[in-house]
């Protein structure tokens, strides 16, 4: 009898509920932990796994530092990077301001499209973004699997997870 891995494991995550369902099912953790880990209700986090609400700005630190990379590409223009990086570090307009040395206002007419920074604004931005691109805890998935999900592909989840949880304190 040959056992099908889960979906889960089988094709790429798509949304962030995806990867974040698969972390979770990887590491043999319930939802309640998960919740704990992050600071939310486990209906929260069931939530977020079926799509059925997205991710708080807010908590957006804690999932990408529970999932161990960041899933959010980093986009090529530099608007779209300013508000990436205020998504994956869970900036508030006014947290990104005060980071930048710049009134949350403007930012938002920037980030929104209303006004577009001149020429000496977007040097600041880049310079800004330069030193800060990937934030504390976003380090950028590659499309290299997980070790523990190379595991799940081979087959050997079983004797993967035996190895990590004798070694666990």
């Amino acid at each position: 009898m040959i056992i099908q891995p889960l979906e889960e494991f089988t094709r790429e995550p798509v949304t962030l509920g995806d990867h974040l369902r698969r972390r979770r099912l990887v590491l043999g953790l319930y939802q309640k932990d998960v919740a704990a880990q992050i600071g939310v209700t486990t209906s929260t986090i069931w939530n977020w796994e079926n799509n059925w609400s997205s991710i708080a700005l807010g908590y957006m630190p804690k999932v990408i530092k529970f999932l161990g990379y960041n899933p959010i590409p980093c986009p090529e223009d530099l608007m779209e990077r300013l508000a990436w990086y205020k998504q994956v570090n869970g900036l508030s307009l006014e947290l990104l301001g005060a980071e930048m040395g710049r009134d949350p206002e403007q930012l938002s007419d920037w980030l929104s499209g209303r006004h577009t920074p001149c020429r000496r604004n977007r040097k600041e931005v880049e310079l800004f973004l330069s030193g800060h691109v990937q934030g504390p805890e976003a380090v950028q998935r590659s499309g290299a699997a997980l070790p523990e999900e190379r595991a799940v592909a081979s087959g050997s989840m079983n004797s993967f997870m035996a190895r990590t949880t004798s070694e666990k304190p």
